[in-house]
């Protein structure tokens, strides 16, 4: 995926999730946060932060912080990238052969699943999550408690006794990691559920990105440690 009109600025304060203010060239900036998690270890006053240019003249915010420095790494923090970048990556012939059908936001139960997908020989359910907490080469999620997650993963385990395959692709907005593994210490129950679905036949899928300042891109699978 591309982003368009970016702009390079310092990241001075976030005033709540979804506000952060930015200096850009000097001038003081206040900017849509496309991420409403903790981003804490992220979004440091001082560092360099890069941001997408809105077309809309009625937007409050002129700007979209998308995507972070950490040292020499470049992190992609917006929340709404993953799914995008996995409908590409399907649709490019990345994982599933002879795509016949696919759907974002299908529902199924009590969940709505980020893709429905049909190939020749099976009737797929995926849910997509953007992982941007690293420490050490290794990657995380959540970076805060979800009982949305656990509830999608609970879903995905129903799909899969009723004869669907199911998916779960952490994207990792980043280039490069050592592994990837749930968060226990944040939250102990997403982890339990995500070894759970693990065993009972979900596909546990992590990918890493090509990250530049204005696109974001599958690069290749990494290790998954559950």
């Amino acid at each position: 995926m591309k982003y368009n009109k970016i702009k390079q600025g310092v990241f001075i304060a976030r005033s709540n999730r979804f506000i952060a203010e930015v200096d850009i060239d000097g001038e003081i900036c206040i900017c849509h946060v496309k991420n409403t998690g903790r981003c804490k270890e992220l979004l440091i006053p001082g560092v360099a932060v890069f941001l997408s240019k809105s077309d809309n003249p009625k937007r409050s915010t002129k700007y979209d912080l998308i995507a972070v420095k950490k040292g020499e790494m470049l992190i992609n923090v917006d929340s709404q990238a993953p799914n995008q970048v996995i409908y590409e990556w399907i649709m490019d012939g990345g994982y599933f052969k002879n795509v016949i059908k696919i759907k974002p936001e299908t529902t199924f139960g009590n969940s709505r699943f980020d893709l429905y997908i049909e190939t020749e020989d099976e009737r797929i359910f995926a849910e997509v999550k953007g992982v941007t907490l690293e420490n050490n080469g290794v990657v995380m999620f959540p970076d805060a408690p979800t009982e949305r997650g656990v509830k999608h993963l609970s879903e995905l385990i129903l799909a899969t006794e009723q004869g669907y395959k199911a998916y779960i692709f952490f994207v990792i907005q980043m280039e490069d990691c050592r592994y990837f593994t749930p968060n226990v210490v944040t939250h102990r129950e997403f982890a339990e559920t995500l070894a759970r679905a693990a065993d009972r036949g979900v596909n546990v899928v992590a990918l890493t990105c090509n990250v530049t300042p204005d696109s974001l891109e599958i690069k290749d699978f990494a290790e998954v440690r559950i």
